[in-house]
């Protein structure tokens, strides 16, 4: 069975192999019950908390070489407390927020059976490389929470990197790992921002961009090659790629389920 000349896929971790969004859901909710019943916040005011620590999660910039991630994610929760609340820094409370809140995270960032199956079958196929951008320590605690290991010839962290995604050189250093060429690569992800734009700085065979919704932004870019509405579309569409891809990815459609490949169920339309 081939995979019209795909040697290798990498794939993202979060929100395309781990539904890091709905586990971080179910961690602020544990947070916000413990704010109320342990530490006599009203319910407005947990909320209230919690959205500013998520307003500062989606701002953060990260150094490592000054601050290490949980020193700087306890002053999150500890600056967000202190904006609600007043009154002076609780650096105590803030920590007993943060490990709480990731805890609950880690818990619930599971590979599901089907996930499981998907790449187990695929990796009897082809290659297959995870590439998560973010924090070592971050991403590692992730990779060690949903066990994932076992399913990858090769893990890479933008973290342990001098470059991170969309950067070509650490596209090209994931192609080294396997031994194989960039023209060989196909990049899965549900960023454009980084994991389709940055397999389209570095040359990949193709792109997929995994969009949940299937509502598509106006004026999309970078444009993929091909869109699916779930990782576990992706075999099929491989056993459907063609051997050319449209050079100009301006011009011409997308991907999405439910329409062209009969003895696959799903609709291939190139950008």
């Amino acid at each position: 069975m081939g995979l019209q000349g795909v040697k290798a896929v990498f794939f993202d971790l979060d929100n395309t192999l781990v539904d890091t969004a709905a586990a971080g859901r179910r961690a602020i909710e544990e947070v916000t019950n413990m704010l109320q019943s342990k530490h006599q916040c009203d319910e407005g005011e947990a909320h209230l908390i919690c959205n500013k620590v998520q307003e500062k999660l989606l701002k953060e910039c990260h150094d490592p070489a000054k601050v290490c991630i949980t020193d700087l994610r306890i002053s999150h929760w500890e600056e967000a407390i202190q904006e609600i609340k007043g009154g002076e820094a609780n650096r105590n409370l803030a920590a007993e927020c943060y490990f709480l809140w990731k805890t609950t995270r880690l818990q619930h960032l599971t590979l599901t059976e089907e996930t499981r199956s998907m790449l187990t079958e695929l990796r009897k196929m082809v290659r297959l490389l995870l590439l998560t951008n973010g924090d070592k320590l971050t991403q590692r605690e992730k990779i060690e929470a949903c066990a994932c290991q076992p399913y990858f010839d090769a893990i890479v962290v933008g973290g342990e990197q001098k470059e991170e995604k969309p950067a070509p050189s650490i596209f090209h250093h994931c192609c080294d790992l396997l031994g194989v060429q960039p023209q060989d690569c196909v990049m899965v992800g549900d960023s454009l921002d980084t994991d389709i734009q940055g397999g389209l700085n570095a040359g990949l065979k193709a792109t997929v961009w995994i969009n949940k919704t299937m509502t598509m932004p106006v004026n999309t870019y970078p444009v993929p090659h091909y869109i699916i509405s779930s990782v576990l579309d992706l075999p099929a569409l491989l056993q459907n790629m063609d051997h050319k891809m449209n050079a100009n990815l301006e011009t011409d459609k997308m991907v999405s389920i439910n329409d062209v490949h009969d003895s696959a169920n799903i609709e291939s339309k190139k950008c």
